[in-house]
């Protein structure tokens, strides 16, 4: 969601915050802004829409000093305007927030009773106003700004930037990520790790309830109850952290075609030479398992809907899937011997963290499935599972969902052979496949060219449907996400056994609809679904394999050509169909692919 970044260094930071701010553009935003103190002088530079923007203002209002501040804002309370972007600044204090303060509205009216107006409608400017006021107490900078974080409810990382405090900036976290990045001589503060990535590779992560002093010698940490903590300093890998578009005119285009090599490396991280599924320490007792629950949103809540067909067929265990903030407040009853498993792109989804901690101290273990092993999902699971992805920067989600898909069903194969439901011979059979998945996947990318013909036709309907049966209606689903994530066309999912239960009242002519359905046991269930459809003049786009193809005969609207593959991974490589139906067809309308309107790369508030 938002990014912060904050820079005590030996040069112009004004540059160094832009260009930090850039490497943030991924999480999605609609303002951005910087705050320096420049020869103890505090001041700000703010603009709407992309950073070319802020950077085309500080051409002509330029920023100097060596400390500072920056964010690219979402709009939460208040419209994306000048007035809302951050950093807020009151009096002697400037603040960068992500999150949001839920008692914002009390905290204003107690702010205003004193005499100090609001003069934004976002919640953040609170913030700052309250640090105002105990700054004009009396109280110092750091005191002020403690102060003002043991009235806030909520989720939240922030930052502050203080007239004449040139070599201080005070950061906390409760419920959103917060780094500090460790310099010569220089000292770093970003939302994640990427943001810090050309200016060091050693960071700290801030735990829930930290608050750091930080200086250019160094930081100090308090912990949630104000005593010392000695967080320890990692140094990441900067090709994780490394974004460009590798000659793509999109990075979702570039992460697309990114699959076979990352899924290549996912499956590395988990085979053995011999075949053998490895899992890090200390591994899951599969046999101690009665039951699964599995919590996730969005595309890594469809990638949880494929695997409970896999977990429920192949290692007969029973699964139950909730979206993440629904499950929250749910509050289900957690039984005896059931495994909690969660699946994040970021390891930072707000409702995924909050429904993680319901399950703490209630099921047997929990486990996780995720990006960032530094992450606060990962950090807090008794197991977490690295996706060995990379970083993913197109909003719609695409190589973290397959390698999501591959490490979920290794996952199940490690529990069915536990639990003895398949045998060594059906074991091989299916780490073959897998093995297989990278070659198949660029075979199924190659069909790139052939989609977009029927993607200009798509981009031309104002509704589209999407069927699946089986395990292909998850990925029905994701097609159908996909597509309205970026294209902004209306589109929807059923199973296609729920045709005629309802929704084959919305056919005709001007809807065309997307069946995804291998040459698989119930392939001859799924055509006589589109004979329905095409007897009614609905325009059918088949997804198929070759002989499913054939087997379809005429009639069809569209043909989409995708390699025979085993049964077991046609979930993952039929990924690749919906992601580039939906890229050209967003293409064709001319939308924003990488950052399409009202959506963030990581959605750390409720």
């Amino acid at each position: 969601m938002c990014g912060i970044v904050g820079v005590l260094g030996d040069h112009e930071v004004a540059p160094m915050l832009v260009e930090a701010l850039k490497r943030l553009e991924y999480r999605g935003y609609d303002s951005a802004g910087i705050a320096t103190v420049n020869n103890g002088v505090l001041e700000r530079r703010r603009a709407v829409g992309k950073l070319v923007n802020l950077s085309d203002r500080l051409v002509h209002e330029p920023l100097a000093g060596k400390a500072g501040i920056g964010h690219t804002r979402w709009a939460t309370h208040g419209a994306p305007t000048e007035g809302n972007a951050h950093p807020h600044q009151s009096g002697p204090v400037a603040v960068v927030h992500n999150g949001i303060i839920e008692n914002f509205r009390d905290l204003r009216a107690e702010l205003d009773a004193a005499g100090l107006k609001s003069q934004t409608e976002t919640d953040t400017e609170t913030v700052s106003l309250l640090t105002q006021h105990y700054m004009d107490g009396g109280m110092s900078p750091v005191d002020a700004a403690f102060a003002a974080l043991d009235r806030l409810e909520g989720a939240f990382a922030l930052a502050f930037l203080f007239q004449g405090q040139g070599d201080l900036i005070v950061a906390a976290r409760k419920g959103s990520p917060l780094a500090i990045g460790h310099g010569d001589g220089e000292m770093f503060v970003g939302s994640d790790a990427i943001a810090l990535a050309p200016m060091t590779d050693r960071i700290t992560y801030l735990e829930e309830g930290d608050r750091a002093v930080v200086t250019r010698a160094g930081v100090e940490i308090r912990d949630a109850n104000g005593a010392l903590a000695n967080r320890a300093m990692r140094q990441v890998q900067m090709d994780s952290t490394r974004i460009d578009k590798a000659g793509h005119k999109h990075f979702m285009a570039k992460e697309i075609a990114e699959q076979p090599v990352v899924l290549a490396n996912t499956l590395a991280n988990y085979l053995s030479a011999e075949g053998e599924i490895t899992l890090p320490d200390p591994g899951i007792d599969f046999t101690a398992i009665d039951r699964l629950t599995m919590v996730a949103c969005g595309t890594a809540y469809y990638a949880c809907l494929t695997a409970k067909y896999w977990f429920e067929q192949i290692a007969r265990l029973p699964v139950e899937v909730d979206v993440a903030s629904e499950f929250r407040y749910r509050e289900p009853p957690i039984p005896a011997r059931t495994l909690a498993l969660f699946v994040s792109q970021s390891g930072e989804t707000a409702d995924t963290l909050a429904a993680l901690r319901y399950c703490e101290g209630k099921a047997d273990k929990i486990a996780s499935v995720i990006n960032v092993p530094e992450s606060s999902i990962a950090r807090e699971s008794d197991l977490a599972l690295p996706i060995f992805a990379g970083v993913e920067v197109g909003v719609a989600s695409t190589k973290a969902f397959t390698c999501q898909l591959t490490v979920l069903l290794m996952l199940v194969l490690k529990a069915a052979r536990a639990r003895e439901t398949i045998t060594d011979e059906q074991m091989a059979e299916h780490i073959a496949s897998l093995r297989s998945l990278p070659a198949l996947m660029n075979h199924a990318i190659e069909q790139s060219s052939a989609m977009k013909s029927t993607a200009r036709k798509l981009a031309e309907a104002r509704d589209i449907l999407f069927l699946g049966r089986g395990v292909m209606y998850p990925l029905a689903l994701e097609g159908a996400l996909k597509l309205k994530e970026i294209s902004y066309i209306h589109a929807e999912a059923y199973a296609s056994g729920e045709l005629k239960h309802g929704p084959i009242a919305l056919i005709d002519k001007s809807v065309p609809v997307v069946v995804m359905a291998p040459r698989d046991a119930l392939f001859d269930k799924t055509v006589s679904n589109m004979q329905e459809i095409m007897a009614r003049k609905g325009k059918v786009a088949l997804i198929s394999n070759s002989v499913g193809l054939k087997e379809a005969g005429d009639g069809t609207w569209a043909k989409i050509a995708m390699p025979d593959c085993p049964d077991i991974i046609a979930p993952i490589l039929y990924a690749v169909p919906a992601q580039l139906l939906a890229y050209h067809t967003a293409v064709a309308k001319g939308t924003d692919v990488d950052q399409p309107r009202n959506l963030a790369k990581s959605v750390t508030v409720e």
